[in-house]
């Protein structure tokens, strides 16, 4: 692996992670922890600001020239904090870091915590773009999932969404459910395309580890109705004017989420709340993923610092990461940001290229990189190439 040289700082997001829910779904493998009692919302909210001033004195972040590009609060379920703290916090981080003019602010938010009031409180407090988990619009396979909301509850939430004016909002449905018909699947579909929502991530259920369905498995659609419903559904999408731009991420042209957008293009994100992550790199060549404390018992108790682990990536681990991000999105990969990005000159990943190339899973010009049908198809052996 070739010497590394000078980083060229890319766009700076940060990632607000609330951990609680009202209750845990069986699926999920994010740090969350179902609400018991009260949640300390003003002193998580203070626990946050100190969390990011760490990180700004740690890391020297305060600088005009690169103002924050995006904020995406996640979760957990972060519309269970009072509207008056999301702006609290928001306000305080606008006061710590400059914004750009035109920054994408999300927050995740569960159809059954929701009503029109409080989504325009949080607007209101500078929210610009809501994300509502929906799942699905069947009650049967909500209450599978372990949701609290119903249909009418995630119909009315994106209407809602659509009547108070933000600049975009995202539905999030899954597919491959258990027991889920390639009928009831693309009657989902079809159910939010209905509803036009800026933004759609429409996306696999997978089994994780340490969730309630890797240790009680539910019995899951075949291959071939996997096939058939990612097929017909992707079709159903492009029929309505949905451009597929990454992965398992459609949207009407000109509303792309901009903070997936930098995670995938190997930006910078700095991460804070229980169990975050963030990356970083630096002019000298270094690139540092950071992870905070991730219980809210420990993150709360003032004698620990937030900064769980810091460690820097190694040079040999760079083309890997680059790519495994790079390679979600459709776009072409200008070739000129992997030097830009990950401090090593291109001549380091020459017989990897010229591998890949051979396979045909992506196609080099003069100025980029793109990848092939094929190599969207076998995705998971390209990325091995870069290992």
């Amino acid at each position: 692996m070739s010497t590394l040289s000078a980083i060229t700082p890319p766009p700076l997001s940060l990632y607000i992670h609330i951990p609680w829910c009202v209750q845990k779904c069986p699926y999920c493998d994010f740090n969350s922890h179902a609400q018991k009692g009260e949640i300390p919302q003003q002193a998580y909210i203070t626990a946050l600001l100190e969390d990011l001033d760490a990180d700004i004195a740690r890391y020297q972040l305060v600088d005009d020239e690169r103002p924050l590009h995006s904020i995406f609060i996640g979760g957990g379920t972060p519309s269970l904090i009072a509207p008056e703290l999301i702006q609290e916090l928001l306000d305080g981080v606008r006061q710590r870091i400059p914004f750009r003019d035109d920054i994408e602010i999300t927050m995740e938010a569960n159809p059954g915590t929701i009503e029109a009031e409080r989504f325009k409180r949080y607007q209101t407090g500078g929210v610009t773009r809501i994300s509502i988990g929906v799942q699905s619009f069947q009650q049967q396979k909500l209450e599978r999932l372990g949701r609290i909301h119903g249909k009418s509850e995630a119909i009315n939430a994106a209407k809602l969404a659509h009547t108070i004016g933000l600049n975009s909002f995202n539905l999030d449905l899954m597919h491959g459910l258990p027991e889920q018909s390639v009928t009831d699947a693309l009657s989902d579909l079809q159910q939010a395309i209905d509803l036009a929502p800026p933004h759609l991530s429409w996306y696999q259920l997978t089994i994780e580890p340490n969730t309630l369905f890797y240790s009680k498995p539910p019995t899951l659609p075949d291959d071939d109705d996997l096939w058939d419903i990612y097929e017909q559904g992707h079709k159903m999408l492009e029929e309505a004017g949905y451009q597929q731009y990454e992965i398992s991420g459609y949207s009407k042209p000109g509303y792309q989420c901009q903070h997936n957008l930098n995670y995938w293009r190997f930006g910078d994100y700095l991460g804070i709340g229980c169990g975050a992550h963030g990356k970083l790199s630096f002019a000298d060549g270094r690139i540092v993923r950071t992870t905070k404390v991730k219980h809210p018992r420990g993150y709360l108790n003032m004698l620990k610092p937030y900064l769980d682990s810091e460690t820097e990536v190694e040079a040999q681990d760079r083309p890997f990461e680059f790519f495994m991000n790079r390679f979600r999105l459709l776009e072409a990969c200008p070739r000129i940001e992997f030097a830009q990005r990950t401090g090593l000159s291109e001549a380091a990943i020459s017989d990897k290229l010229n591998w890949a190339k051979e396979k045909g899973y992506i196609h080099e010009s003069d100025v980029e990189w793109q990848l092939t049908d094929k190599g969207r198809l076998f995705l998971n052996d390209l990325l091995e190439g870069f290992m």
